[in-house]
Formats: structure tokens, C-alpha cells, sequence
């Protein structure tokens, strides 16, 4: 029964589809819902904290009293930590890990949801350098995930619906739909279908409707930007595209370091957790601009601060960042990381309008270019960055000069052999995993995008290597689908159907995406 439902879920008609978008949309609501009740409860925990060290600064009796008062919200963030590890950190990383197939021992959709919205609300509230996009995602794919139990037809379509509330989290904690479909299929699905992209978008699209009725249709930032930059420029571009790959690199090293460093350390998750608090103590009562996700830090940058004091602020941040989410606590890295390329957007354009005689009205035009090549730097997902800092400007003036921005330091953060920062964690995740047990006696159905020049293109079904066990059971051609046979020849931009033991579920994709690179 499992396995026809599995396969079913592949082969469904044109109104098991349309069922399909209408769940998607639920997902999309529900998860929109939960996703502006989150980003409500962050921005008021983010005004408590400046509040808070503005009160408490000069006075050394409060300072004191809040080394003991952050001491037990450590403890109570550390406590849910090690009952439910998967609210550690952004909770990107634990989606992509679900979707393929890992972390099937994880808790309950809800112990994870409830952890992760308190943990992140009280890293937030203590003033803690943390995003609320990545917890965003994981809020809706957790959503996602209980709607699918309840309603998904089959392995796939509960997959679907899980990456489509990611979608719908990122759409509503930014207010930007279309990136939170880009980055559902180009970070967490990496490939799509006509029905997944539908599902995508109707999660998304539904989510954002939600969050633009309480926050209205403004965008994220807004930058007065009055003309583009000229063609004669583009030489500062691919200099600053350089300069993000290098930086971008940077962050990725250090970052993962930080982690590293943490696990080194052989005491309690509580006290880990403690020192980016006790960090934050220090910073809220000497640079309180550093704190948060970086709206405070953001709006400096469009003030007259001199070079040298905006590099500080910078340097700082980023160090902050990446204590603050090394130390395993729930929250993102997303919103950091933008604000920290906008931050090299405005030292670079400060630079080279002192310097090189840049005109100052292309002020604000480096921000916003760095913001998208910074990110893909680190995420290693130009689309999403392009059309993610679009919809937060709101402006389609500049998508040239952010596609040449972006294409530029991702391949010298590629140059650089710097991982995708996501990839990455995941990968230090199931290090942890090795060993677990996994379901027995079950099968799934999963489909691989045959790609341009693909290895596998003009091969016969029976001339590919699959793992013992392991069918190919049908090969959608645009609206055909076929079931193929040894001879048939696979093409390229098909979609092929594989059947294999839910275990092997990941190593069979590896091997055929190993297979399905270009010659």
C-alpha cells in the first residue's frame, strides 16, 4: 500500500494536481500565520533589548543582575536544545537533511515548532545577533510537515508540502513570495516540476497575502535609489564581486570554525549558549548597534559615520554573528549575513567615492548590489539572492548589475573551495547521525531532472549503473509519461522516476547525481 501511494503521488491526474495546489495553499496560510505571529513576537523581543541595556547602562547593579538572569534563560534554551537538537541553529540545514531522507528520529512536528518559536524569541529578547528568516523556514516546514501527515498522498507530496511552507516562511518573514519559491526549489528541492513549482508558489503567494495584511506592502529596506549604475562602472562591479567572494569565503571558514570550537568544549549546552549572552551584555551597553539581526546597524549605514568607524561596527557584528549562532542556540544567520553585505556595500561605495571619484548619487546602489553578492557568496544560491534583494528593495533597476555581482563572487568564493555555508552544517549534522536507525521494509519513489549534457542523456535504461534493488519505473517527457524498458533512451530534460529501499534513499540520489552531471 505504501509503495502505490508513493508511486501514485508521481503519476497523479490533473485534479489529484489541482488538490494538490490547494493543499499547498493551506500549507501556505497556516504557515503564514504562524510564521507573522513569530516575526510580531521577534520584534517586540528586538525592542526589549535595546530598552533593556539603555535602561541598565551606567548602572553596575543591574549589569550584575544580568549576568544570573541570562544565566537561567541559558539554561532554559539549553534544557530545549538537548530535548529536541533539531530547533538548533537556523533550521535550514534540518530541511534539507529531512527531505533527503535523514533525521528520522527527530521529534514531533510540534515539540520542534513550539522549541523552536521559544527559544528564538528569547535569543532575540537578550539582544543576541541572530535572524529570524532561517527559524521562519523551519516554522513553516514544520507546518508543512503536519499537514502533510494529516492530508499527504504519499512520500513525495508530503515532502512537497513541507518545502512549501519553507517557501511560505521565508515569503512571509520578508515579505517576498518569489524568493521564498526560489529558494525552496534552488536551496532545498534543487530541482522542480510544473507541480512542484505550482505548490511552490501557491504556499508562498498564499503566505505572503497574510503577511502583507498585518505589515502592510512596504518593503524591508528602502533605499533611495535615483539612477543605475552606467556600463562605463561595471569595472567597480566585478571588483566588488571579488571582494564578496573573498569576504563570503571568510565568513563560511570562520563560522564553521566557531562551530567547531563550541563542540570543543566540554560543558553543558546551557553554558554554551550562556556566552553569547554574556557577550551581548558587554556589546548593549558599548555598541548597541551590533545587536539584533541588524536593522539598527542598517540604518547607520545611511547616516554620515566616518570609513574607519563603520569597518568596527562591521567587524564586530560579524564576530558577534557568529559566536551568537556557533553557540547552537535557535536562530538564523539570513538577516545577519544581508545586513553584513550591505555593511561592505557601503564601506566599498564610501571608498571609492572618496578615492576614485565615483559619483555619490551610486551611493545606495552598492549597498543593495552587495546585500545579493554577499549572500550568494556564503548560501551558494544566486536566484534566490537576485530576486530576494529585489523584493526586499522593491526595485527591478538593478538586475543586471546584481547578476554580474553575484556570478562574480560565486565563483570566486567557488575559486576559494568554500562550501555552501547550508551543505556545510548539514553535513556536521549527520556526522551525528551515522548509525541511526532507519525504517525498514519500506520503499519510495523520488525523481532526478535529467540535465543539459547530463551523463546520463542518450543512455539506455539498462546502460545505467543503479544500486541492486534499485527501478527505474517511468520517465516523464514534457506531457508523456513512459514506462520504460532496457532499450528505452533516456533524453535530456526528462524527469525519471526511481524506485528504491527508503535506507538507500540518499546514496541512490548521490550516486545519480554523480551521474547526472554534464560531460
Amino acid at each position: 500500500m505504501k509503495l502505490e501511494n508513493n508511486y501514485h503521488s508521481l503519476t497523479n491526474s490533473v485534479f489529484d494536481n489541482v488538490i494538490l495546489i490547494l493543499k499547498s495553499m493551506l500549507v501556505g496560510v497556516c504557515a503564514g500565520g504562524i510564521t507573522v505571529l513569530y516575526r510580531l513576537v521577534l520584534g517586540k523581543g528586538e525592542s526589549f533589548a535595546f530598552s533593556l541595556y539603555d535602561f541598565v547602562s551606567g548602572n553596575l547593579l543591574w549589569i550584575l543582575l544580568l549576568i544570573p538572569v541570562f544565566g537561567i534563560v541559558a539554561y532554559l534554551i539549553g534544557k530545549m536544545v538537548d530535548y529536541n537538537p533539531m530547533i538548533s541553529g537556523s533550521g535550514i540545514p534540518q530541511i534539507e537533511g529531512i527531505l533527503k531522507g535523514y533525521f528520522l528520529k527527530r521529534k514531533s512536528w510540534f515539540s520542534t515548532l513550539v522549541c523552536k518559536f521559544a527559544g528564538g524569541a528569547m535569543g532575540i529578547a537578550g539582544g543576541l545577533s541572530l535572524g529570524r528568516e532561517g527559524p521562519s523556514i523551519q516554522l513553516g516546514a514544520n507546518v508543512g510537515e503536519a499537514i502533510g501527515n494529516r492530508l499527504g498522498n504519499g512520500r513525495l507530496e508530503k515532502k512537497i508540502l513541507i518545502a512549501g511552507g519553507a517557501s511560505a516562511g521565508l515569503a512571509a518573514a520578508f515579505n517576498a513570495p518569489l524568493a521564498g519559491v526560489m529558494f525552496a526549489l534552488e536551496e532545498i528541492f534543487k530541482y522542480f516540476t510544473p507541480v512542484i513549482l505550482l505548490s511552490m508558489m501557491s504556499a508562498a503567494v498564499a503566505s505572503d497575502f497574510i503577511s502583507k495584511q498585518i505589515f502592510g506592502m512596504q518593503p524591508i529596506f528602502e533605499l533611495p535609489v535615483i539612477q543605475s549604475i552606467p556600463l562605463s562602472g561595471y569595472g567597480y562591479l566585478i571588483l566588488l564581486g571579488i571582494l564578496l567572494g573573498v569576504f563570503g569565503a571568510i565568513y563560511n571558514y570562520v563560522l564553521l570554525r566557531t562551530k567547531d570550537l563550541y563542540k570543543s568544549l566540554s560543558v553543558p549546552t546551557w553554558v554554551k549558549i550562556w556566552i553569547p549572552f554574556l557577550l551581548a551584555i558587554v556589546l548593549g551597553i558599548t555598541m548597541p548597534q551590533v545587536l539584533g539581526g541588524g536593522h539598527a546597524l542598517f540604518e547607520e549605514m545611511n547616516s554620515d559615520l566616518v570609513l574607519t568607524t563603520m569597518i568596527v561596527f562591521l567587524l564586530v557584528k560579524f564576530l558577534f554573528s557568529v559566536i551568537s549562532f556557533g553557540s547552537g542556540i535557535p536562530g538564523g544567520i539570513f538577516f545577519p549575513l544581508i545586513v553584513l553585505g550591505a555593511g561592505i556595500g557601503s564601506v566599498y561605495a564610501k571608498a571609492i567615492i572618496s578615492f576614485l571619484g565615483v559619483d555619490p548619487i551610486l551611493f545606495h546602489n552598492f549597498i543593495i548590489l552587495a546585500m545579493a553578492g554577499y549572500f550568494t557568496a556564503i548560501v551558494r544560491a544566486p536566484l534566490t539572492g537576485i530576486i530576494l534583494v529585489t523584493e526586499m528593495t522593491n526595485s527591478l533597476a538593478h538586475l543586471l548589475s546584481l547578476t554580474v555581482v553575484s556570478l562574480v563572487a560565486y565563483a570566486v568564493a567557488d575559486l576559494l573551495k568554500s562550501p555552501p555555508v547550508y551543505e556545510a552544517l548539514l553535513d556536521g549534522m549527520l556526522d551525528k547521525e551515522q548509525g541511526e536507525t532507519k525504517e525498514s521494509g519500506k520503499r519510495i519513489v523520488f525523481e532526478i531532472l535529467v540535465q543539459h549534457e547530463s551523463m546520463l542523456a542518450n543512455k539506455m535504461v539498462k546502460d545505467i549503473s543503479l544500486p541492486e534493488g534499485t527501478l527505474l519505473v517511468e520517465i516523464r517527457r514534457g506531457e508523456y509519461r513512459i514506462l520504460p524498458k532496457g532499450n528505452t533512451k533516456i533524453k535530456e530534460g526528462d524527469t525519471i522516476s526511481v524506485l528504491t529501499d527508503v535506507n538507500l534513499e540518499c546514496s541512490v540520489k548521490e550516486a545519480l547525481e554523480a551521474q547526472n552531471q554534464s560531460t
